[in-house]
C-alpha cells in the first residue's frame, strides 16, 4: 500500500477526549479493557432530560461488562436547576453541569451528547414542556444523535406516562419513542443526510425501577428483563457499582455525592418498541466483527492480540496492533471504520506510553497575540517512534524535526505561536447566537449534539511508528504548577482584546438620587487606549457619557465609574457598555467559573446591566444572613439600603444576634449546614425575644433538624412552576402585606422561571398563610409564605424563589421581602 493510501485511511486526528485536563495516561488494566472494547462492535444510546438523570450503574455495566460504545444524550444542560455549591444560575449553571457530565463520562467511559433544548425550569407535564420547547427542533437533534451514534439499543430513563415525574422527563421519553422510527425515515429531517444516514435501532426500552411506581405490587419484576450490574472487574480492582458511584458523584452542584456499593445488584428493563428481548438486552444483535463486511480478519487479529496480552510489556503488542490498523482498510462500513480507527489509535498510544503535550503559561490570548508554548514528547517504550513534524494548521505554524523518540528520553522545547487574526473567540457554540426560553440557536448542523467547543488551538504531531505514518491532534492547554496542588491544567481560551463587566449585573434605585456605577475594563494586550461609553435607555442620564482610558500592561484592569441618574417613576431598563479602540467597538464581558472538580469555564456575555427604578420602603437596617447552598440575596438587599452581615457558626450566639433587625437563612441552609441543628434553639430564642427570623426554602430530604419552626410544619415537593401563575392575596391587612409597602397583585408581575418550590403542605394553626398560587389546572397552594408570632417576634417560612427574583431585579419581590424584614418594627 502506498504512503498516500495509508495517509488516507490511517491518519485520523485523535483529540484527547478530556482536553481541558492533563493528557490521559492508561494503566495496564485500562489498556486491557480498551482492547476488549475494540473487539465488540455494538452501540447503545441512553436518553433523558437533564445532567444527573442518567443511571450510571447501567451505563458502567454497558461500557465495562458488555463493552459496547455507550452514549448519553441529556436533552438539556440543566440551566434551570438549583445549585448546591455556589450562586451560579442559568447559563453559568448549565456550563457547570455540562462539565460535571463530562467528568462523569471520563470515569464511566461513555460518550456525552446534548440537544439544543434549554432547561427553563420545572415543568409538571410534557404538554407544558412542548409549549416552550420547539418539539420538532428537539426531535431533530435527537434523530441526529441517533444517526450519528447508530445505537443497536436505545434506552430511556423515564416512564411515558405523564404525571409521575418532571415534564421534561416524560417529554424525553416521548421524543425517544418518536425518534426511534423517525431516525430510520429518510423523509424526516433530510437535511441531515448530507452528513449521516438513516438508522433503525433494534429496540427501544425503558430502564425502570421501583421509584417510578406507587406500590410494590405495581412494580412487577416478573414482567421485566433483569440485568446484573454488580460485577467485579479484576483489571480495575473495582466493582462496577463502585465506578458508577464515582461517576454519579461528579454531579456535585446537585448534591449527588453517592456512596459506593458492592455485590450483586439488578437493573430492570421494560420493552417499549422494536424486537422484544426475552433474556438479554442484546438478544438477536450481533456484537462481533462478523456484522461488518471485511471484519473477519480484524476479529482474528484482535483475538491473537488478546491471547498474547502481557501486562508487564504492553508495547510488545504494537506491531500486531499496526497490522490490525492496516486490516481496518478493508472495512466497508464508514461508521465502524472511523470509530475503531479512533479506538485503536488510542490503544497504540497507550501501549507505547506515548506522551504528547503542548502547553502555554498564558491563560488566554486574543487574535493576533504572540504566546509562549512548550512542547513535550516522550516514547516510554522500546518500539521505534520517529517524530517528523509538528503543525498548528490554523496558525500557519510548523516545525520539521526528523527526530527519533528514543526509549524514555523526553523531547522538550519552547517556541512561540501567533494566534491567527481571524481566530474566533472561545464562546460556547450554543451561546454564539441569541436563543429563547425554549432552546438555544445552533446554525451549524455539525455542531448539534457536541458537549463543548473543540479546543481553541490544536497541534498535529506527525510520527512514524514502526515506519507507518500516524497523526495525533493534541490540544493546546494552559498549565501551571501550584506549590500545594502541583500541576494544574485548564483550557486555553481566545478572548476579545477588550472585555467589560459591570460590577453589578442589576442596579436598583430606591430613590431618584444618582448612583455611581462602575465598569471593570480589562485589556488582553499592552499599550492600549480608547473610549468607554454607555448606551442609555430613554429617561436615564449618565455623567459623563464617555470616558477615555489607557492601559499599559497586558491583563491590566481599570475601574471606570459613571454617575447615573434615574427617572422619577418606577421602571426597568437595560444599559450597555462599549469600548472603542482604533475604530472598532467591543461590547462583551468575560465570566470565569472556577471549581476544583471541573475545568475552569469562560464565556462572554454582552456587557449589560439591568436598571430598576423601584418604589420600596423599609424598616430596620441590620440583617444577619446565614448562607446555605449559595445565593446572591445579601448583595441584592444591600442595594436597597440594608446592611447585611454574613454570619458564621461562631456568630450564632444570643449576644451577637440581638443586634440584628432580622435574621435570614439562605436557600437550603437546613439541608447543608449541620450547625443549624444546634443553633436552631438559639435562633428561636432570638425570635421569642422580639427578632424576626426568615427561613427560605429547604427540601424535605436530609434536613439537619425536623424542628424548622417554633410550631410544626411539614415540607412537600409542591411547587408552582409558571412564573406568571395567578396569585390570591389571602390576608391583605396583615402587616407583611400592608406595611411599609402596600402589596398588590402588581407586585407578582415580571417574576422569572417560577413562583416557588418545596412548599409546606401542612402547618400548625399558629401560622398564617398570606397568599395562594397555583399552576394551571391545579388547586391553590397556600404554603409559600407562612408567618407566625412567637413570643415578641415573628417567624417566617417562605418557599418563594427569592434566590431567583432578587438577583433578577424583580421589583415586587423586593417590596414583599422588605415587608417581611420589617415585621415588628
Amino acid at each position: 500500500m502506498s504512503y498516500k493510501s495509508l495517509l488516507l485511511f490511517i491518519i485520523i486526528n485523535f483529540i484527547i477526549k478530556s482536553w481541558a485536563r492533563s493528557p490521559v495516561c492508561y494503566s495496564v488494566g485500562e489498556i486491557r479493557l480498551m482492547l476488549e472494547r475494540f473487539n465488540v462492535v455494538g452501540s447503545v444510546l441512553y436518553v433523558a432530560a437533564h445532567p444527573d438523570d442518567e443511571n450510571t450503574k447501567l451505563i458502567t455495566y454497558l461500557t465495562h461488562e458488555r463493552k459496547v460504545r455507550t452514549s448519553y444524550i441529556s436533552l438539556t444542560r440543566g440551566d434551570g436547576g438549583q445549585n448546591l455549591i455556589g450562586p451560579e444560575q442559568g447559563i453559568q449553571l448549565g456550563l457547570i453541569r455540562t462539565q460535571e457530565l463530562l467528568a462523569a463520562r471520563k470515569i464511566d467511559k461513555a460518550f456525552q451528547y446534548f440537544s439544543r433544548a434549554n432547561d427553563f425550569g420545572f415543568s409538571k407535564t410534557p404538554e407544558e414542556t412542548f409549549t416552550i420547547w420547539d418539539k420538532e427542533k428537539i426531535l431533530a437533534d435527537l434523530v441526529w444523535v441517533i444517526r450519528k451514534t447508530r445505537p443497536d439499543v436505545i434506552i430511556t430513563r423515564f416512564s411515558a406516562q405523564p404525571g409521575k415525574t418532571h415534564g421534561h422527563h416524560t417529554a424525553s421519553t416521548w421524543l425517544a419513542q418518536e425518534a426511534f422510527r423517525a431516525a430510520a425515515d429518510p423523509r424526516r429531517f433530510p437535511e441531515q443526510l448530507v452528513y449521516v444516514q438513516p438508522w433503525q435501532a433494534h429496540r427501544l426500552v425503558w430502564n425502570t425501577s421501583r421509584f417510578f411506581f406507587d406500590t410494590d405490587a405495581e412494580f412487577r419484576k416478573d414482567t421485566l428483563l433483569s440485568v446484573e450490574v454488580g460485577q467485579w472487574n479484576p483489571w480495575l480492582g473495582k466493582s462496577l457499582t463502585e465506578i458508577a458511584a464515582q461517576s454519579r458523584s461528579m454531579h456535585k452542584s446537585q448534591g449527588f455525592g453517592t456512596s459506593a456499593t458492592r455485590g450483586s445488584q439488578l437493573e430492570y428493563i421494560a420493552h417499549l418498541a422494536g424486537s422484544k428481548a426475552q433474556k438479554d438486552l442484546f438478544e438477536g444483535i450481533d456484537l462481533t466483527w462478523s456484522r461488518v463486511t471485511g471484519g473477519s480478519k480484524v476479529q482474528k487479529l484482535i483475538q491473537k492480540v488478546l491471547s498474547k496480552f502481557n501486562y508487564s510489556e504492553p508495547s510488545a503488542l504494537v506491531p500486531e496492533l499496526i497490522e490490525i490498523y492496516q486490516a481496518l482498510q478493508a472495512i466497508s462500513d464508514p461508521f465502524w471504520k472511523e470509530e475503531k480507527m479512533r479506538e485503536l489509535q488510542a490503544i497504540i498510544q497507550a501501549c507505547l506510553g506515548l506522551y504528547l503535550e503542548v502547553t502555554t503559561d498564558e491563560y488566554y490570548a486574543n487574535p493576533g497575540n504572540l504566546i509562549n508554548i512548550q512542547v513535550e514528547a516522550v516514547n516510554r517504550s522500546p518500539i521505534s517512534v520517529f517524530l517528523r513534524q509538528i503543525i498548528a494548521p490554523n496558525a500557519k505554524w510548523d516545525t520539521s524535526l526528523s527526530y527519533p523518540l528514543a526509549f524514555n528520553i523526553p523531547l522538550t522545547f519552547k517556541a512561540q505561536l501567533r494566534i491567527p487574526e481571524d481566530a474566533p473567540i472561545s464562546q460556547p457554540y450554543w451561546l454564539v447566537e441569541k436563543g429563547n426560553l425554549g432552546q438555544f440557536t445552533i446554525l451549524d448542523q455539525r455542531l448539534v449534539g457536541k458537549p463543548e467547543n473543540d479546543p481553541a488551538q490544536t497541534f498535529t504531531f506527525s510520527l512514524l511508528i514502526e515506519k507507518i505514518p500516524f497523526v495525533f491532534s493534541i490540544p493546546l492547554v494552559f498549565k501551571k504548577t501550584d506549590p500545594v496542588k502541583g500541576e494544574i491544567y485548564n483550557p486555553f481560551y481566545i478572548t476579545p482584546p477588550i472585555v467589560l463587566k459591570f460590577e453589578q449585573s442589576v442596579v436598583l434605585f430606591p430613590t431618584d438620587h444618582a448612583k455611581a456605577i462602575t465598569i471593570n475594563l480589562r485589556s488582553v494586550q499592552a499599550n492600549t487606549k480608547g473610549i468607554l461609553g454607555l448606551k442609555l435607555p430613554a429617561k436615564w442620564k449618565a455623567v459623563p457619557l464617555q470616558q477615555s482610558w489607557e492601559i499599559l500592561q497586558k491583563g491590566e484592569e481599570k475601574k471606570i465609574t459613571f454617575l447615573l441618574y434615574p427617572p422619577q417613576n418606577p421602571e426597568e431598563s437595560i444599559i450597555e457598555a462599549y469600548a472603542q479602540v482604533d475604530g472598532k467597538e467591543y461590547n462583551l464581558g468575560m465570566e470565569i467559573i472556577e471549581y476544583e472538580h471541573i475545568p475552569t469555564q469562560v464565556y462572554f456575555p454582552r456587557a449589560q446591566c439591568k436598571l430598576v427604578r423601584i418604589d420600596v420602603q423599609k424598616k430596620g437596617e441590620n440583617i444577619g444572613y446565614i448562607m446555605g447552598a449559595g445565593d446572591e440575596i445579601p448583595q441584592s438587599l444591600e442595594q436597597i439600603g440594608y446592611k447585611v452581615t454574613l454570619l458564621q457558626e461562631q456568630d450564632l450566639r444570643p449576644e451577637k444576634l440581638k443586634f440584628f433587625d432580622a435574621i435570614i437563612t439562605g436557600v437550603r441552609a437546613y439541608n447543608t449546614l449541620t450547625q443549624l441543628k444546634y443553633a436552631q434553639p438559639i435562633l428561636l430564642e432570638y425570635v421569642k425575644n422580639g427578632g424576626t427570623l426568615i427561613v427560605q426554602y429547604n427540601t424535605s430530604h436530609q434536613l439537619v433538624t425536623s424542628d424548622l419552626g417554633p410550631y410544626p410544619l411539614k415540607l412537600s415537593r409542591d411547587r408552582v412552576t409558571v412564573e406568571d401563575s395567578p396569585v390570591e392575596i389571602l390576608e391583605p391587612k396583615h402587616p407583611a402585606l400592608s406595611s411599609p409597602n402596600p402589596i398588590t397583585l402588581v407586585d407578582f408581575r415580571g417574576w422569572v422561571q417560577e413562583r416557588g418550590l418545596y412548599f409546606p403542605s401542612e402547618w400548625a394553626p399558629e401560622y398564617t398563610a398570606l397568599i395562594a398560587c397555583n399552576d394551571p389546572g391545579e388547586a391553590p397552594k397556600k404554603g409559600s409564605i407562612l408567618v407566625a408570632r412567637y413570643g415578641k417576634g415573628y417567624y417566617v417560612y417562605t418557599s418563594l424563589s427569592w434566590f431567583r427574583q432578587l438577583p433578577a431585579g424583580v421589583s415586587g419581590a423586593f417590596r414583599i421581602l422588605a415587608n417581611l424584614i420589617s415585621l415588628g418594627k
